[in-house]
């Protein structure tokens, strides 16, 4: 599939899980740690796992946003998108990850908020890079 690229951005790591990563253009720098659960130290710094689910709940709500535009819905300005990311060993060898988004429209029906998630994981950029790559629930609170 084409992608008519808008916008690029470019991070570097060093160090892997217990190192570091930054933006190159110097706007967003992490220190990296392995969780205790992955077998590392724990520790202060942040993982993989931590900045994609933050990436993932902050896009999904562009995307809500994108298509609340679209319909005519007005998207509340206290909406929240809480990403939870697994990982783990799969039973195919390697690693996976699984993602769980649980998404609060205050104030907007059910069925409504419930329609509006459903279209927005059809164009959010997060969701249609891991269709059919990772298991990803969806639940309106």
């Amino acid at each position: 599939m084409a992608v008519d690229v808008l916008y690029k951005t470019s991070a570097k790591a060093t160090g892997g899980r217990d190192g570091a990563a930054e933006t190159l253009s110097g706007s967003f720098k992490v220190t990296l740690s392995t969780p205790k659960e992955l077998g590392g130290a724990g520790g202060a710094g942040n993982n993989p796992e931590e900045l994609f689910a933050a990436g993932y709940a902050a896009c999904f709500i562009g995307a809500m946003k994108f298509v609340g535009g679209q319909e005519k819905i007005a998207v509340p300005a206290d909406t929240t998108v809480t990403s939870t990311v697994g990982i783990g060993p799969r039973s195919e060898g390697g690693f996976g990850l699984t993602v769980a988004l649980e998404v609060s429209l205050p104030g907007l029906e059910k069925a409504v908020a419930e329609d509006l998630v459903a279209k927005a994981h059809q164009v959010c950029p997060y969701s249609n890079a891991t269709r059919n790559n990772i298991d990803v629930k969806l639940t309106v609170a």
